[in-house]
Parts: C-alpha cells; sequence; structure tokens
C-alpha cells in the first residue's frame, strides 16, 4: 500500500462524509487507506461506520476506549498500526486540505527527505483559518519560541506547529516518542534529527464543528516544550513556578484580608499541594502513571510529604521573617526556591516509581490493545 492517511478525531461526527470524499477525488488512482483513531464522547464512531461502507478505499477505525496523551498519543497509536511506510498525518476538520496531499506525495517521491510538512507560514501558504488575530499571534510565537529552542533539529521548517505533515515511518522511532496533547510534530522533529521538506497549504476554516483549542492545551504545549529541551526537572520547574506563585497570591490576599502570615501561609500552601499534584499528574508524570499504582496511593504520598515539607519551611520562614527582617512573601519564595529540588527528588523516585518492574520480569510481556479496533 502507498500510503495510510491517519486521522485522530474528537467529536467531528459531521465532517467524516465531507473529508472521504475529498479524500477520495484527491487520491484517486492511489492505493491508500484511511485510519481512524478516535477519541470522541459522541456518536462520531458510528458515523464513521457508516460512511465508510459508502467509499470504494479501505477504511479503518481504532477506537480509543482509554485515550492516552491526547491527540499526539492518538496519531502515535496510527502510526504504530499503520500498513503503509508513508502516513499522511492530518486533522479531522478539513482545514487541512486534501487536495494537498498529492504535492506532498510528489515532494517525498523526490528521495531526499524523511518528512514532508504542509507549512502555513512558507512562501505560498497562508494562516487564515485561525480564528483570530489573538489565535495567529499565538501561533506565531509559539513557532518562534519553538524555532528558538531547537535551531538545528529545526531548521529548514518554517512550521513546526503544524499537524498536517506526510512522513516516512521507517524514519522513526516510535518507542522514544513521548506525545502531548496536540503537538506530535514537535514531539517527532525533537527526537531525531530528519531530512525536512516543505510545501506550502493554506489553512482553511473548520467544515464543522468547534476548535479543540483552550488554555489547558497551551499549558501542555509549554510542559512538551519544556520536557523536550531540558528534561522532566524542567516541567516539574514549570508546574512548581506556577504554584508558587498561586502560593504566595494566596498568601499575599489573605494577608490583605487581615490575617496573620504563618496561617495564611498555611491555607496557601494546602491549596497549591492539592493544585500541584494535579498538574504533576496530567502534565509532568502523566506518562509514568500506569505503572506506579494508584492515583490515591500517589496522593496520600504527595500531600504527605509536601506537608512535611510545610511543617519545615514555615519554621524556616517565621526564622527568616523575625530573625533576619525579610518580607513575609519574600522570605516565602525563598523556602519554595531551596524546596524545588528535594520535591522533584521525592516525586521522581518515590511517588511514580513504577510498581510493576518485577511483576514484567517474572513473567513474558503480553501487548494490551487500548481499546476496540474495528476494520471496514
Amino acid at each position: 500500500m502507498e500510503l495510510t492517511v491517519i486521522v485522530p478525531t474528537f467529536n467531528e461526527g459531521p465532517n467524516v462524509a465531507e473529508l472521504l470524499r475529498r479524500l477520495g477525488a484527491s487520491l484517486d488512482g492511489r492505493d491508500f487507506e484511511v485510519l481512524f483513531v478516535d477519541d470522541s464522547t459522541d456518536d462520531t464512531p458510528d458515523i464513521i461506520r457508516v460512511v465508510s461502507g459508502t467509499v470504494d478505499f479501505p477504511v479503518r477505525l481504532i477506537r480509543r476506549d482509554a485515550p492516552v496523551a491526547g491527540l499526539g498519543g492518538a496519531v502515535l497509536e496510527g502510526l504504530r498500526a499503520a500498513d503503509s511506510r508513508w502516513c499522511l498525518v492530518m486533522d479531522g476538520d478539513l482545514q487541512h486540505p486534501p487536495e494537498d496531499i498529492p504535492r506532498m506525495l510528489d515532494r517525498a517521491a523526490v528521495g531526499d527527505v524523511d518528512i514532508v510538512v504542509a507549512s502555513r507560514y512558507v512562501a505560498g501558504g497562508t494562516a487564515g483559518g485561525l480564528a483570530n488575530a489573538t489565535r495567529t499571534a499565538v501561533s506565531r510565537a509559539s513557532t518562534a519560541l519553538t524555532k528558538s529552542m531547537f535551531p538545528r533539529k529545526l531548521h529548514g521548517c518554517t512550521d513546526p506547529m503544524t499537524g498536517f505533515f506526510l512522513v516516512d515511518r521507517d524514519a522513526l522511532d516510535l518507542d522514544a516518542l513521548r506525545p502531548r496533547g496536540f503537538k506530535i510534530l514537535l514531539e517527532i522533529l525533537a527526537r531525531r534529527q530528519l531530512r525536512i521538506g516543505e510545501v506550502p497549504f493554506a489553512f482553511a476554516t473548520r467544515y464543522a464543528g468547534e476548535s479543540k483549542a483552550t488554555f489547558t492545551q497551551g499549558i501542555r504545549f509549554l510542559t512538551q516544550l519544556a520536557m523536550l529541551r531540558f528534561g522532566r526537572m524542567s516541567a516539574f520547574a514549570l508546574v512548581g513556578g506556577i504554584g508558587a506563585i498561586a502560593n504566595l497570591v494566596i498568601m499575599w490576599g489573605l494577608i490583605r484580608l487581615g490575617m496573620d502570615y504563618i496561617p495564611a501561609a498555611i491555607i496557601a500552601s494546602e491549596v497549591t499541594i492539592i493544585g500541584n499534584f494535579l498538574l504533576l499528574e496530567y502534565l509532568v508524570f502523566s506518562d509514568m502513571r500506569a505503572d506506579s499504582g494508584r492515583m490515591r496511593t500517589r496522593f496520600i504520598k504527595s500531600f504527605a510529604f509536601n506537608n512535611v515539607e510545610a511543617i519545615i519551611r514555615i519554621p524556616v520562614l517565621a526564622v527568616l521573617v523575625q530573625g533576619a527582617h525579610i518580607p513575609s512573601v519574600l522570605a516565602a519564595a525563598i523556602t519554595l526556591v531551596a524546596a524545588f529540588v528535594v520535591r522533584f527528588i521525592y516525586h521522581a523516585l518515590w511517588v511514580y516509581a513504577p510498581k510493576r518492574i518485577a511483576a514484567a520480569a517474572a513473567a513474558p510481556a503480553v501487548a494490551q490493545p487500548s481499546g476496540r479496533t474495528l476494520e471496514s
């Protein structure tokens, strides 16, 4: 088979029929399949099953009952399941025009690239489908930040944030990929030096449905960027920084309301301990959760340790305020910075330590599917 078109979907039912119609027209005469990897909470899988019976090319559906790593995880699962060496990744909302795929295949056929990126920012491309000026500015800024952090691996790529690309699966180390959220191309390019080609494309408006971009996805992107460039500790620092700012803001607000700085510091610590744990769960250590026991156990370990740390830190805070005459909020900031390294070591080596290593060594490995796989 010449090509597998991988389409990660989340509640994209109204787009399915038009997408398959345009794919069939654009790739007429070529040997290809379409592979939907679906995380939807609506009837999108049922629509895919029905519409797939109306086209004359293979359509497969992987329905993920327990989605892992968002859109990027869906793409990775599609790459593993593809029947073709060359895989085309695109969104299901038709902002990535199927009519551009033949040009991407022609570029790959030259034989000098491992990946062909459809770029909004190369000459001839446009980003008109972004919702507004703010989205455009955020996209441009994110691209500039990303390229500045990976100047060598992203050299020759003007749009590392796009979700529209053609890749030679044989050039990838799929086991090394650690996708988080939307930006799977960044993950692919940052993990291994690839030969990159580009073709321009016009980013279209959505055919139907609503954008999935959210503030949470923005935080996931920053976490992914930090981990790719600097490792897990930097992502831990990002979360810790967010928690520290929240801690200081809460403490400052309570003091302004007339509370003494000690109880204010205690309340601020308890709130941010819980908030930080949730961010660590779903951002920094999300890839380690499956092997590190139950969430309740991790929470107890994290909560207990952070409270012990607070019991030690808050008296130190009092010494800094009363003995060294340092302003209370500044003293709190100093103690939070000092606790950072110890927190990271504890969480990495104890809270999220794998629990299944011994069991895995004692028994042969058995592949476990993440959901039902259906073929049309």
